[in-house]
């Protein structure tokens, strides 16, 4: 059986391509699925993809994930800064969680530089522009 990834994107992800280019760039996220899905096949994996701007759907689909995946590629966006809620989610998933940022937070606004997500994250890619959503796929692969 293949190993399956939840690819998770919060609040004004849908956006991309159109939204701030000079720093998330023109890639959309359909492209980034694309992509994903591309990488993960070639490892035997497949991913899911899911885009929210709602906190509760995403945690609704965390919870999903823990019946259904192996692992969970999330950029949370904004809430990455403000959700204890999606920290508690991931934390009750038993896999591998990646967490994705386009830009390098820590190079942006203050309040940007702490991430509740990281603190369950088995890993972190950020400031790579879209190219670190395929790393992830490659990190999952490596450590499933």
């Amino acid at each position: 059986m293949s190993k399956r990834i939840y690819l998770l994107n919060g609040p004004n992800l849908n956006l991309l391509g159109q939204r701030q280019t000079e720093t998330y760039g023109y890639e959309t996220l359909d492209d980034v699925t694309q992509n994903c899905e591309k990488i993960a096949g070639l490892h035997g994996m497949t991913v899911k993809s899911f885009q929210s701007n709602s906190e509760g759907q995403l945690i609704d689909w965390i919870h999903e994930a823990r019946h259904n995946a192996d692992a969970i590629i999330i950029n949370p966006g904004a809430y990455s800064h403000t959700s204890i809620a999606l920290l508690d989610a991931l934390n009750a998933f038993d896999g591998i969680i990646i967490e994705v940022h386009i830009s390098n937070i820590h190079k942006r606004e203050e309040f940007r530089h702490h991430s509740f997500i990281s603190l369950r994250s088995d890993g972190v890619i950020l400031g790579l522009g879209t190219h670190g959503y395929g790393l992830a796929v490659e990190a999952v692969h490596k450590l499933l």
